[in-house]
């Protein structure tokens, strides 16, 4: 069995004079323009100034990136580890069905393998997307700005990371999530967290894109400097597989171009269709206790639609592997949407002909993926709450 490196590194982090609540931010893919504009207005050097770069009197805004990110460091704003460590990162939320939780991983540094390699697997089919940006950024910064998000099979990962460290940031999030990083630099504690991370294989949750620019920068550093640089690694946060260290929500389908009769026929041999009446939030977790999917109409209504056993015999039990099988033949346009009410919202809006709301992905079938080496269908899990970017950048030098 391939099992991946786990490294500490030197870490860049934010001054303590500065406050990690206005410094800080959500991940970059989910942020609109009028986002980031609300996060520079909260402190100048909040994070997307470099993490979401933008042109300025015509300049490469990658180029403005790194000169950004240089002076920060140069001047205070950063300062990095004077010696390797992990970072434990703690969130304490509640969850959908109104449960506080809390849970621990750790941030280091993870191999960047090859595509196919067995030490590092990916869940999911991944869906077209630019590479470019990220991939841009990282040449230009020579930085991983946000972390790859990994789930370690090694049990007992999470009694390891569970003792306090040296608290080095807080931070308050748009969802109230408390987020913690403690900075791990006992040689003992490092050795033991790199050796149960490195035992097994790490299956990635979310941030595929990320991990596979990862890999072109790893390739083209290997073209010029060779093998055994920073770059053979990768900024990653890794959490034990088990239930109480994951809250996972379902990322539903919008379909465009159809009529949700049209859909109805279409999805009638594998679905028993009945009446669910208005959509509302509360449908998040109204499809887990009916074990039905829910399909929403632009008037705002929703229609079961109850899996039949024998139309799946010999599929995952996998909502989106379900429609994926039942739609086999039609293959109509998808995208993808997480949160009821926003699937709710741009289907009555028009932005879709029609939405079906899913069920989460269940531990079980996550841990079968990787224990299988199987792919779900693209966008089956969103992994909840998002990380923080800002509070660990890893330089590449």
């Amino acid at each position: 069995m391939q099992v991946p490196r786990f490294e500490p590194f030197a870490a860049l982090r934010y001054a303590p004079t500065l406050p990690l609540d206005d410094v800080a931010a959500p991940p970059y893919d989910v942020l609109s323009d009028a986002d980031v504009d609300a996060l520079l207005a909260r402190h100048p050097r909040n994070i997307v100034a470099v993490d979401v770069p933008r042109e300025i009197d015509g300049d490469d805004r990658y180029a403005n990136a790194a000169e950004l990110l240089a002076e920060w460091v140069q001047q205070g704003t950063l300062l990095r580890d004077a010696a390797p460590t992990f970072t434990l990162y703690r969130m304490r939320f509640t969850d959908e069905a109104g449960e506080p939780r809390e849970t621990v991983g750790v941030l280091g540094a993870l191999e960047v393998v090859d595509e196919g390699a067995d030490g590092v697997l990916p869940h999911e089919r991944t869906t077209p997307k630019a590479k470019t940006d990220r991939l841009d950024l990282t040449r230009s910064t020579n930085t991983n700005l946000s972390p790859v998000w990994g789930l370690s099979l090694t049990a007992g990962l999470t009694e390891l990371l569970r003792e306090p460290a040296e608290i080095v940031g807080v931070c308050h999030d748009e969802q109230g999530v408390v987020h913690t990083v403690e900075r791990v630099a006992d040689p003992q504690r490092v050795a033991a967290i790199q050796a149960a991370v490195g035992a097994n294989p790490v299956l990635i949750a979310d941030g595929h894109h990320r991990y596979a620019i990862s890999r072109t920068f790893r390739d083209e550093v290997r073209a010029t400097r060779g093998a055994g640089t920073a770059a053979e690694l990768t900024l990653t946060y890794v959490a034990e597989l088990v239930e109480d260290q994951l809250s996972i929500d379902a990322i539903h389908r919008l379909y465009q171009g159809i009529t949700p009769e049209v859909l109805m026929g279409w999805l009638s041999p594998c679905f028993d269709i009945t009446e669910a009446g208005p959509v509302t939030p509360a449908f998040a977790s109204e499809v887990t206790h009916r074990g039905a999917l829910c399909l929403v109409r632009p008037d705002g209504t929703g229609a079961w639609l109850t899996p039949k056993p024998a139309a799946f015999a010999t599929v995952r039990a996998l909502d989106g592997a379900y429609l994926e099988h039942a739609l086999r033949d039609h293959d109509p346009d998808v995208a993808y949407q997480h949160g009821v009410q926003h699937v709710v919202d741009r289907v009555t809006a028009g932005d879709a002909g029609v939405g079906v709301l899913i069920r989460p992905t269940s531990i079980v079938e996550i841990r079968r993926t990787a224990d299988d080496r199987l792919l779900m269908p693209p966008k089956s899990t969103f992994f909840t709450p998002k990380l923080r970017t800002g509070l660990v950048l890893r330089p590449l030098d």
